[in-house]
């Protein structure tokens, strides 16, 4: 009997331990390898959970998940206004501070968000000193509620008063309303934990001036359309976490008819304030994302996460159609670039409420479209498009509206599910910049932090028991 012929040339698919696809390349052989791992790390309940969740209750599931993205993609969300936070926001009363993150007790609270509290504290002139604040929260005359309770948003260490003044964003399609402080900018300010006179004084200006004369230009230009501008800046190099520099400009450069127009004395100086703020457009855009997830909140029985915050002790997401939250430590960022004289043992833990902005398609899930986030996940624009392939890997659609250049115009991911996250072990990924832990110093670095796989698994078990 003749044997069997081998073949003159080999090409391999390699699934598992990559030991065995070095030693094909070490020949000059072609191999293709799959990055194949098993699922939820191997744990029975996991595992059990999944195969229900893509087995029997698959259907439904996918149905709820593609409204839900359908929500996040087609929401058209417009500024419409700047008002008060007690007038604007459902629930909160002249004795009342929002905060990022869950819910969180004073004496749980990381240093740089406590700063934070007592500049807002001062700012309402409800003391005059941070010893005085102490005080007066120890008497319990001051309710800590998180910012997502009340339909709205704050970046890094925010902790907004009654009267601070909020963006306003309309989703009409939707009839949802999302709400963010005005940004406060660079350098001695709250939002970076801290409470000195300065960062005391920028939230009074925002509050007495910006506020109001922001106000009067938008009342004059007419509401604004949140994501048409985002996606213009994306096409500039931001992908509107991190880097929104080129949308700020956009913003201003719309406006700029009604401020210079405006008739007040302090003027010049809400020019320099802006010239001076590239982040501006940040909270605006949280603003918007906030009135989409709002309304995906509405879709029962999908596995799409609609809220990502965290307060610097405690990280926390909910999912559609269901306000439970599953919190675990907040993470420290560990992808990063540091200021000089500091590094990872000066940082504090990842904070802020802007991670919603990589559930609608920006921040790390645009990664991809902004040369400057590459300095922070390995210095190379293909370390920045990994970034945005592992999202693709997690999420359910594609954005219509924010497309990528370096990826042929291809759509940012949108829509984050719980199910592929668990499966595959890979957690969003959030541009964020890092505070100092404990002595006020402020904005210490940036980076890219990654999400606690715990909460996830954890709002997994419970979706599973949830459709029986």
């Amino acid at each position: 009997m003749s044997g069997i012929p081998l073949p003159s040339e080999i090409e391999v698919v390699n699934l598992g331990l990559s030991l065995f696809a070095d030693a094909i390349r070490e020949q000059d052989r072609p191999v293709i390898e799959v990055d194949w791992r098993i699922p939820a790390d191997g744990g029975p309940e996991l595992v059990a959970a999944l195969g229900r969740l893509y087995g029997r209750h698959a259907r439904g599931i996918d149905e709820a998940n593609a409204e839900v993205a359908r929500r996040l993609d087609e929401g058209s969300p417009k500024l419409v206004g700047i008002e008060p936070a007690a007038t604007a926001l459902p629930g909160v009363d002249d004795r009342t501070i929002i905060h990022c993150g869950p819910s969180i007790d004073w004496e749980d609270m990381c240093d740089p968000l406590r700063r934070s509290v007592r500049a807002a504290i001062m700012a309402e002139g409800w003391a005059d000193t941070p010893d005085a604040v102490n005080d007066l929260v120890a008497r319990g005359e001051v309710r800590f509620e998180p910012a997502n309770h009340h339909a709205a948003v704050v970046p890094m260490a925010s902790a907004i008063g009654p009267t601070a003044p909020m963006f306003v964003v309309d989703n009409e399609a939707g009839g949802t309303r999302g709400f963010s402080s005005i940004n406060q900018g660079p350098g001695e300010v709250a939002w970076f934990g801290r409470d000195t006179p300065a960062a005391v004084e920028r939230l009074v200006f925002l509050r007495d001036v910006a506020g109001p004369l922001f106000s009067d230009c938008l009342r004059e230009a007419g509401p604004i359309d949140v994501f048409t501008v985002a996606a213009q800046g994306l096409q500039m190099g931001d992908e509107l976490h991190m880097r929104t520099q080129a949308t700020t400009n956009l913003l201003i450069r719309a406006l700029l008819p009604q401020l210079m127009g405006l008739d007040h004395p302090r003027r010049v100086e809400l020019g320099r304030f802006f010239a001076s703020n590239h982040l501006f457009y940040l909270n605006l855009a949280m603003a918007g994302a906030k009135s989409l997830t709002l309304w995906a909140e509405e879709v029962e029985g999908a596995s799409v996460i609609t809220t990502m915050s965290r307060n610097g002790t405690t990280y926390g997401i909910r999912l559609a159609g269901n306000d439970q939250w599953f919190i675990t430590e907040s993470p420290p960022v560990e992808k990063a670039i540091y200021y000089a004289g500091y590094g990872p043992d000066d940082g504090a833990r990842d904070i802020g409420d802007s991670a919603i902005l990589e559930l609608v398609g920006l921040g790390g899930s645009a990664a991809a479209a902004s040369p400057a986030v590459a300095a922070f996940v390995g210095g190379t624009m293909r370390d920045a498009v990994a970034l945005t392939e592992d999202m693709y890997r997690v999420c359910v659609a594609r954005s219509t509206r924010f497309k990528l250049p370096v990826l042929d115009f291809r759509g940012t991911p949108i829509g984050v599910d719980l199910r592929k996250v668990v499966e595959l072990g890979i957690t969003p990924k959030v541009n964020t910049g890092i505070l100092h832990a404990t002595d006020g110093t402020g904005q210490v670095g940036a980076g890219v932090a990654e999400a606690p796989i715990a909460c996830f698994r954890e709002a997994l078990l419970e979706l599973d028991r949830r459709l029986g």
